[in-house]
């Protein structure tokens, strides 16, 4: 009996036995089945609509448009909310990509889109040791199911729809690819699109060049972007840790030893933050003028008609790549030298302009009403107004708006980052920000007209106004030269012919004179003695000028000065010889240049070609050049302004030490320069030194400097301190020296090059002049123009 219940019981088990493996392998082929189904179903669309082949090939991102330097950097981008630059696998760093894998994904390259054996542990141990997306699921979830739902079901309807994605992509594109992408689509945080971006903004570099212990600090981000993210620094260690895991896991998948990682676990993490906005960065002025002139071509030039995409280039989203003739080397030359002198320059204006010694500071020598005027038009246009009317508030509401107290960040020169926390009324903010001198500055190769430098102001953060493009000022002596050209040109003289210093006024009805027009030089006394044109205009005597321009009449002057780019309305009248006709430093710059190339006009050019995301060429520069003067007019002219920097105004350049150098008086007395190669130049400054300019030329530079305030009654009292020659010329000075620095860039310090046959006498060295014969300067002193 014992036996029969043995087998009994034995039957009975293999009974069980056998049942359990019928529904094992049932269970089995029905999970494949309801597997194979809901990829069915959800390729089918039943739980969401799936992207198509065509976008599954061109799947749609957002790209910056990139705007690179001569010298193949990036000096910004334009973006709305996406600051994304795509890298090809080429660029990614093997350390980088061998982060991710072992820290994402470590049998990426053996599967397919889902990892079975991470899914099958991820679901039997609910996830507790670690999860079972593949680089490619997330891939999939970045570009086309979006974030996750909080939902259990949408989760459950989501997840499968990465599958079905992570296997098409899979098909569509290599490993490299999908590798690719990943990094270009995710977002690191503090507008850091994609790795490019990343790389840049947290350390300071392209991708390619990554330090592994950079590397895993970023990939340990894709957990977490927001909880991992070094800037600002609120879970520091935390995101030291994180970058430790990823540095362990590398270790534990041999793509490093042991040593290695202890090594750089052990190392702080050294970031270089470098923030990407519209308002930071290099070259801030000039990429604003950057979006103007892309914004018009882009009106010019529309995009080609593809199925399901804009019809217009959009320059925020399209990814164009603008290269620029800036030289970022020499761009940060520029901003150094500007920020350098004008920091000095501005301690200076503050000490002289405190409310005991003005008391209408900032303000020079104005009325109270005329003040009031100024301050008026100033609170009319500030964006406060615009945008509390365009709100619907009266004009009493806005008023009293400005009259209080608010917390504030303004402009502070003494800040290591240029700003402080204040508490002022918008109408206190107002006159402070009119207690700043503004500068601009542009620097351009004259044989090319390639720009090389193009500096706005002090800080475009806070000053908006390019002061290159946007402003016109009266240029002073600096417009002087042209009636110089324009004498040389038509009347055959030579830097070495003679006119006498003396009082010289041309009278009303002529040239279009409408009174009487006696010109006196700077300092009020004439000698009555013979200049060289040459020493004249080292000396910048007004006498001299006003004897030129009324021999060639000031309608040659401005036919002149029109062809060599100055565009504005310039009228002919014998009073634009000292500068009195608003010009822009753009244009000034440009002019300039056909002096140093040989008397031909080469327009100004700041973009040379236009390529969209795939390298397609869109547009490409074709230079705008026009024959003005000869050869030997134009070297006559370079030999002219030679004598500025070896006797006249900008020869403080040539000292090679610092004299009386103190806190203040080192503005005026100049930095110890030192410089020894030929420059033609040019001072310039207009009334009541509301101007000041310096022109400084060699052989295949040119670069104007401008300072002064934003209203012409913001200046210095004296001469001594408000004379381009201390206000302007300093930081063509720094500049030059920084440039020379860096043989690099190949700035020459030769002479210029003279014309074979040189028909224009240009050796003054047998000139006699400043003799003891004087001639009578006249005695019509009260009709003096000062």
């Amino acid at each position: 009996m014992s036996k029969n219940m043995a087998g009994a019981k034995k039957k009975k088990a293999d009974q069980s036995f056998w049942k359990f493996i019928k529904w094992f392998w049932i269970l089995f082929i029905t999970g494949i089945f309801a597997v194979a189904l809901l990829f069915l179903l959800a390729s089918w669309g039943a739980f969401g609509e799936l992207p198509t082949f065509e976008t599954l090939e061109n799947p749609q991102t957002n790209l910056a448009t990139e705007i690179i330097s001569s010298d193949a950097k990036t000096l910004g981008k334009f973006y709305l909310d996406d600051n994304r630059t795509d890298v090809s696998f080429e660029d990614l760093p093997e350390n980088l990509v061998n982060a991710l894998v072992a820290t994402e994904d470590a049998r990426f390259y053996n599967h397919s889109g889902i990892d079975a054996r991470g899914t099958l542990r991820a679901f039997f141990f609910l996830g507790k040791r670690g999860g079972a997306s593949t680089i490619s699921q997330q891939l999939a979830r970045q570009l086309f199911v979006g974030v996750r739902s909080r939902n259990k079901f949408e989760t459950i309807k989501q997840k499968i729809q990465e599958w079905v994605i992570a296997t098409q992509l899979e098909r569509s594109y290599t490993k490299e690819e999908i590798i690719t992408m990943y990094f270009n689509i995710y977002d690191f945080g503090n507008n850091a699109d994609g790795i490019r971006s990343a790389s840049r903004i947290y350390f300071g570099k392209e991708p390619k060049d990554l330090k592994v212990e950079e590397s895993a600090m970023l990939v340990g981000m894709f957990k977490n972007s927001s909880l991992y993210n070094p800037i600002p620094r609120r879970n520091p260690v935390g995101t030291k840790n994180r970058r430790d895991v990823v540095l362990a896991q590398m270790a534990k998948y041999g793509y490093i030893s042991e040593v290695e990682k202890d090594s750089l676990q052990a190392m702080e993490m050294n970031i270089n933050f470098n923030p990407e906005s519209h308002r930071e960065g290099i070259a801030t002025y000039f990429r604003m003028y950057l979006q103007g002139f892309m914004n018009k071509w882009i009106k010019k030039n529309p995009k080609p008609a593809l199925e399901g995409q804009r019809d217009k280039w959009n320059l925020y989203l399209d990814g164009l790549r603008i290269y620029t003739t800036i030289d970022s080397r020499m761009q940060k030359n520029a901003e150094d030298a500007v920020g350098e002198h004008m920091k000095k320059l501005q301690a200076e204006f503050f000490h002289q302009n405190t409310p005991d010694r003005n008391a209408t500071t900032p303000f020079v020598g104005l009325e109270k009403k005329e003040i009031n005027s100024i301050m008026e038009r100033a609170m009319k246009t500030s964006d406060r107004w615009r945008k509390m009317k365009a709100n619907g508030k009266s004009e009493k509401e806005i008023r009293e708006s400005f009259t209080k107290k608010i917390d504030m960040t303004v402009f502070d020169w003494n800040s290591e980052t240029r700003e402080k926390d204040t508490v002022l009324t918008p109408m206190d903010s107002i006159r402070y920000y009119k207690t700043f001198l503004r500068t601009a500055m542009m620097s351009m190769e004259p044989q090319t007209g390639h720009v090389k430098a193009w500096v706005g102001g002090v800080d475009y953060k806070h000053f908006q106004y390019d002061g290159v493009y946007q402003g016109s000022h009266q240029p002073g002596s600096t417009f002087k030269p042209f009636v110089y050209a324009a004498a040389i040109d038509q009347l055959r003289l030579s830097p070495c012919d003679s006119l006498p210093d003396i009082l010289y006024c041309i009278e009303a009805g002529k040239h279009g004179n409408p009174e009487k027009w006696c010109p006196g030089n700077a300092d009020r006394k004439y000698s009555g003695k013979m200049y060289t044109l040459k020493k004249a205009l080292a000396n910048s005597m007004n006498t001299v000028t006003a004897q030129l321009i009324d021999r060639v009449g000031p309608k040659s002057v401005v036919s002149i000065v029109k062809n060599i780019g100055l565009t504005r309305d310039i009228p002919e009248v014998p009073s634009i010889a000292l500068g009195t006709p608003d010009v822009n430093l753009y244009e000034m710059v440009g002019a300039y240049g056909t002096f140093v190339n040989q008397g031909v006009y080469v327009k100004p050019v700041m973009v040379t070609r236009i390529e969209d995301k795939n390298g397609t060429v869109l547009y490409e520069y074709v230079p705008e050049t026009k024959d003005v003067l000869s050869k030997d007019v134009a070297y006559a002219m370079l030999n002219l302004m030679e004598g500025v920097t070896e006797g006249g105004s900008g020869t403080r350049l040539r000292h090679s030490y610092q004299k009386n150098a103190t806190e203040y008086k080192e503005i005026i007395t100049g930095y110890p320069y030192g410089f020894t190669n030929p420059i033609a130049g040019k001072t310039g400054t207009t009334q009541n030194q509301s101007d000041g300019w310096f022109m400084g030329m060699v052989p295949n530079l040119v670069t104007g400097v401008w300072v002064g305030g934003e209203d012409r009654a913001i200046h210095f009292s004296s001469l001594r301190y408000g004379q381009g020659a201390s206000t302007a010329l300093p930081i063509w000075g720094l500049y030059m020296k920084k440039n020379y620095a860096n043989n690099d860039l190949g700035i020459s310090d030769g002479e210029f090059p003279a014309p074979e046959n040189l028909s224009i006498n240009v050796d003054c060295s047998k000139t006699v002049e400043n003799t003891d014969e004087e001639v009578d300067p006249g005695d019509d002193l009260d009709d003096l123009d000062f």
